[in-house]
């Protein structure tokens, strides 16, 4: 199989996490990691074409990012709505980023990509009297294109529909299991991983599936910051393991804080309940302690700007007030709209308290998304020869600079259909080498084997990314994040130089290492990229300069452990290869 975005002299693992050698092994044609929309699609459509199928998944088959998508899955499904309508939205909600050839894949396939959805057993919401599907606006959207199901539950219902399908057809899954590292063989194609099975049983402990196709679907990085959205799941395992095999990520500093999360007070950390940006398309207004609508006039769209112009409207006005927080007012719903519409959201807010049919929602915003990571082609191949990537770990040029609300779970849809179309065509998948490479795992101290984190480390990172690198920016505070997250892994080095120990080999070390690889790259990428785009703000740097900036950068990382941080020529993503522009050592 011919990989034209590859480099066909790709690195073998710059780093390995020290685990265990594994306890056992199984083989499979494909292996996937993450059991969201994007990942059980793969499995789905491989398995159908006659591919054997192991599907992996940190927690269970229904816990991964998909499940807490409460908006909904856009697409071009309405009357007077077309593909060219939410190319157009999504390119300008992407800042001048978005690769146009991916935008309008997303687009003109989306629409028979749900409709095959719904042929799985997804069901969305429809109209009682015509049966026709029930459409609503989000943000940036200028067209009511979001299929929604449950009220507010899409992603509930979409995984509800897949995990069903994937039992129903037999396929291997591996619950309860970390993903450590990609195995390769001896011509550094991607051959397996090595993951952890986080319980007892035939397959426990430390082991390996060898693959001839690894597809990663492995969801977000959201933990990487205090509060966010993202389940606790979300530690950035699958870019951390790419970066370690060699493969290249895109433009990860563009992470997407969205607008209105419920705020819980100024020491809450970790998952925090989303308010729908559905609340928005349906009519609720965003508003200052003294009831003042302060989007308008900041936007054409008002409340349904594009989230980044949204998110920066809320912190803009909560800095003039000297406020934590300001208010969703959807009072005006009544009860009997928020109890069909809105169930979910309701019955978080009255859990914590706060009862929207009676008095404006609290809300701030938290990390949401991340629109950047392992960049790959219009088929899903990463730069590393039978890797892929689809969903929230991927690059695939669609988002750009800041994220179309609602894309997310359709471009998971898309390209996992492609993907599965590239790896079960003709020649089918390369059968995993009987000499396939492992990490290295041997005893600590090995010489260019990186320390583990002690689990600790995770609570500091995730201060040092919300105070350095959250929704404000600066060259002041990104440069202090750096230096300490610098001081993190000195602090590890030095005891594993000195007395040979680090930290034991585990899930929360594992998850605490995977966390700080990210971090050092996506504040290594907002340092460099000194202008204000999309999610991306710096308040040093207030304005757009794509004379500069309006290009992509790409990370990889180095078997010394530096990274390389270079940039495109222009805003086309992704160039084959690129000059190397500059290289950033190690923090």
């Amino acid at each position: 199989m011919t990989h034209p975005t590859g480099r066909p002299d790709a690195a073998a693992p710059a780093t390995a996490l020290r685990a265990p050698a594994p306890g056992w092994a199984t083989e499979a044609d494909v292996v996937v990691v993450g059991s969201g929309v994007a990942g059980l699609t793969v499995a789905l459509r491989c398995a159908a074409a006659g591919a054997k199928v192991t599907v992996v998944t940190k927690a269970r088959l229904d816990d991964g990012s998909t499940r807490w998508a409460q908006g909904g899955i856009a697409a071009a499904l309405g009357e007077g709505d077309t593909p060219e309508q939410h190319l157009d939205d999504t390119l300008v909600a992407g800042a001048g980023l978005c690769d146009e050839r991916a935008v309008r894949t997303l687009v003109t396939e989306g629409p028979d990509a749900v409709r095959r959805l719904i042929a799985t057993g997804a069901r969305f919401d429809a109209d009682d009297g015509t049966g026709e599907i029930l459409l609503t606006r989000e943000g940036g959207h200028h067209r009511r294109r979001i299929a929604h199901a449950g009220g507010d539950a899409t992603g509930a219902e979409i995984s509800r529909a897949l995990v069903e399908a994937v039992r129903t057809a037999g396929i291997d899954t591996v619950e309860n299991a970390l993903v450590l590292d990609l195995l390769k063989d001896g011509s550094g194609r991607a051959a397996g991983v090595t993951l952890h099975v986080m319980g007892e049983g035939q397959r426990d402990g430390v082991g390996a599936v060898r693959a001839g196709a690894v597809v990663l679907a492995t969801g977000g990085m959201g933990q990487i910051f205090s509060a966010t959205t993202n389940p606790a799941v979300s530690t950035g395992d699958g870019v951390a393991l790419a970066l370690r095999a060699g493969a290249e990520v895109s433009d990860l500093e563009f992470v997407q804080f969205h607008p209105t999360v419920l705020w819980l007070g100024p020491e809450a950390e970790g998952q925090q309940p989303l308010v729908s940006e559905a609340v928005r398309g349906e009519g609720g207004h965003l508003v200052d302690a003294d009831g003042v609508r302060f989007m308008q006039g900041r936007h054409e769209l008002a409340e349904l700007a594009p989230r980044d112009i949204v998110a920066k409207g809320i912190t803009r006005r909560m800095q003039e007030r000297g406020a934590e927080h300001m208010y969703l007012d959807a009072r005006h719903f009544g009860a009997r709209m928020w109890e069909r519409r809105f169930p979910t959201i309701l019955a978080a807010c009255r859990a914590h308290g706060i009862d929207p049919v009676t008095e404006p929602i609290p809300v701030a915003p938290a990390a949401h998304y991340a629109s950047g990571g392992v960049r790959t082609d219009l088929r899903g191949r990463t730069t590393v020869p039978g890797l892929y990537a689809c969903g929230e770990v991927a690059c695939t040029g669609v988002h750009g600079a800041n994220r179309l609300a609602s894309n997310s779970l359709l471009e998971g849809l898309v390209f996992a259909e492609r993907i599965a179309e590239d790896i079960t065509a003709a020649e089918g998948p390369a059968r995993p080498a009987a000499t396939a490479e492992q990490p290295y795992t041997g005893a600590p101290g090995a010489p260019g084997e990186a320390p583990l984190l002690a689990s600790e480390a995770r609570y500091e990172i995730q201060h040092i990314m919300t105070h350095g690198a959250g929704v404000l920016r600066s060259a002041e505070s990104l440069a202090r994040a750096a230096d300490r997250l610098e001081s993190v892994h000195d602090a590890a080095a030095a005891q594993l130089r000195r007395d040979g120990k680090t930290a034991e080999p585990g899930v929360e070390t594992w998850e605490a290492t995977n966390l700080h690889l990210v971090a050092r790259v996506l504040v290594a990428a907002a340092l460099r990229r000194e202008e204000t785009r999309g999610c991306h703000w710096r308040e040093d740097r207030p304005a757009r300069d794509d004379a500069a900036w309006r290009r992509h950068l790409l990370v990889t990382l180095r078997p010394d452990g530096a990274l390389d941080v270079r940039s495109t020529d222009s805003e086309a993503f992704p160039p084959p290869t690129t000059p190397r522009t500059e290289t950033e050592s190690r923090p």
